[in-house]
C-alpha cells in the first residue's frame, strides 16, 4: 500500500540526492572523486577527547541510560565555555541543554513550539534544518535577505507588518552556512531590540563560532543585554574539535525554550552516550591549542582554494568564517543552473560541490564548496577544474543540445 504523508509531502525532493548518486556511481567505478560537497569535518578528533572516551567507557555504569538534559558536568563545561568565550553568564540547570548536534536541538524545538499555521522567518539561502525543521512541524516559513546589515532589518520589519498571525520566531546563522556571511554585535543589537519590542523569539545558530580566520571571534547574540529574554543559541561540538559523528550539541539561553527543548526530549531520548558526554566535557575543559590548530589548517585550505581558482579564472570571495565557500557560478557556465553546473564539475573535473538551490531557492548562481580535503586535494581540484575550464567548450556545446532536445 502507497500512503503520501502528510509531513513528507511538504518535503521537497533532495536538491543534493543527485549529485550524490551521481558521485556514488563515479567512486563504484573507480574514478577518484575530490568531495568538497557534504560539510563532514576530515580532522581527527584531539587524541585527549577520544582517550577520555575509552576511559569512561571502561566503567558499567558509563552504559546505562544517560540523562535526555545532559549530564551536570558537561552543562557545567559548557556553561564555563559561554563565560570565557562570550562573557555570558548561563545557568546550567536552566538555561543549558545538551543536544544530540544542533540539528537535533534545532528540530526538537520546532516540534516543541511550533503549531500549524505559526510563521517563522528564516533567511534564504540557509542550512535545511532551518526552515523545514518547522515546515516539519507545520509551520509556515517566510524568507529574509542572508546579508545582515539595512536591508535585512526592512525585510524584518515589512515581514511584521505584513504577517498574519503575527512571526513568532526568527532565525539566525552566523556565521552562515552557506553562505560564510559573519554578523556585528550591532546588528545583533538592532536585531534583539526589534525582536524584543515585537514579541518574536530568535533562535540563532552558532555552529561555526569558533572557525574564523580574520581575527575577529564571531559574537554571540547572547551578549546583547535582555536578549535571554527572547533569543536561545545552538552550538556544536563537531566542527569546533572536529566530533561530527560524536553527535553533541547545546541549547542555551531563555528559560521558557529550554524548558520546552528539554521536556519534549525527555519523551523522545535519553541523552547521548554517557562516554561521549564526559569526552566533550573534557573537550571544553581541556586544552584549546586543538581548536586553534583546526582553525589554521581550514585558513589554509581557503587559502589554497581562493587563490588556485583565481588562478584559473574563477573568483571566489574568500569566506572570513565557517568552512565553506559561497562560490558566484563563473559567467560562462551561468546558464546552466547550480545543480547542472555541479553535475557538469563532478563529470568533467571529478569534484564534487553542492548547489546553492539546496539551500533555498536564492541560493541559485552559487555553489557551496567545503573545505573537507587537506591541501593536496584541494591544489588537485584547482588543476582538474582549470582544466576543465580550459576545454569546456565541447561539454557546454553536448550540455546545451540535450537540453534543446529534452525541451
Amino acid at each position: 500500500m502507497e500512503s503520501e504523508f502528510h509531513r513528507i509531502k511538504r518535503l521537497p525532493p533532495y536538491v543534493f540526492a543527485e549529485v550524490n548518486a551521481m558521485k556514488a556511481k563515479a567512486r563504484a567505478a573507480g574514478e577518484d572523486i575530490i568531495d568538497l560537497g557534504m560539510g563532514n569535518p576530515d580532522l581527527p578528533t584531539p587524541q585527549h577527547i577520544v582517550d577520555k572516551l575509552c576511559e569512561v567507557a571502561q566503567d558499567p555504569k558509563a552504559h546505562r541510560y544517560s540523562a535526555s538534559q545532559g549530564i551536570k558536568g558537561l552543562r557545567k563545561a559548557f556553561v564555563n565555555y559561554y563565560q570565557r568565550r562570550f562573557h555570558v553568564s548561563l545557568d546550567p540547570d536552566k538555561e543549558v541543554c545538551v543536544t544530540i548536534g544542533s540539528k537535533e536541538g534545532l528540530a526538537n524545538l520546532a516540534s516543541a513550539i511550533t503549531g500549524p499555521g505559526d510563521i517563522i522567518l528564516t533567511p534564504n539561502p540557509s542550512y535545511p534544518i532551518h526552515p523545514f525543521g518547522f515546515i516539519i512541524a507545520d509551520g509556515t516559513v517566510r524568507f529574509l535577505p542572508y546579508v545582515p546589515g539595512p536591508d535585512f532589518m526592512a525585510a524584518l520589519d515589512r515581514a511584521v507588518r505584513n504577517s498574519v498571525p503575527k512571526p513568532m520566531a526568527l532565525i539566525l546563522n552566523y556565521p552562515s552556512n552557506p553562505t560564510a556571511m559573519v554578523a556585528s554585535l550591532d546588528f545583533y543589537g538592532q536585531v534583539v531590540d526589534f525582536c524584543r519590542h515585537h514579541g518574536i523569539y530568535i533562535l540563532s545558530d552558532l555552529a561555526y563560532a569558533e572557525i574564523y580566520f580574520d581575527g575577529n571571534p564571531p559574537p554571540s547574540v547572547l551578549q546583547i543585554p535582555g536578549a535571554k529574554d527572547i533569543c536561545i543559541e545552538f552550538t556544536s561540538m563537531s566542527k569546533t574539535y572536529s566530533m561530527p559523528g560524536w553527535r553533541v550539541g547545546f541549547a542555551a539561553g531563555n528559560r521558557t525554550l529550554i524548558n520546552a527543548l528539554t521536556r519534549i526530549k525527555s519523551y523522545l531520548d535519553y541523552g547521548a552516550f554517557t562516554p561521549v558526554q564526559a569526552a566533550a566535557a573534557t573537550a571544553l575543559n581541556g586544552p584549546q591549542t586543538c581548536v586553534e590548530e583546526t582553525r589554521q589548517i581550514y585558513k589554509e585550505r581557503r587559502d589554497v582554494l581562493v587563490e588556485g581558482m583565481a588562478q584559473a579564472g574563477w573568483i571566489i570571495p574568500s569566506p572570513p568564517a565557517s568552512m565553506f565557500a559561497w562560490a558566484p557560478i563563473p559567467e560562462p557556465f551561468k546558464h546552466l543552473g547550480s545543480l547542472e553546473f555541479s553535475k557538469l564539475l563532478l563529470t568533467e573535473a571529478n569534484v564534487a560541490v553542492s548547489p546553492g538551490t539546496g539551500f533555498g531557492e536564492n541560493g541559485e548562481g552559487f555553489v557551496r564548496i567545503a573545505l573537507v580535503e587537506n591541501k593536496h586535494r584541494i591544489r588537485q581540484a584547482v588543476r582538474s577544474i582549470r582544466t576543465f575550464f580550459g576545454n569546456a567548450g565541447g561539454a557546454l556545446k553536448n550540455f546545451d543540445a540535450k537540453r534543446a532536445a529534452a525541451s
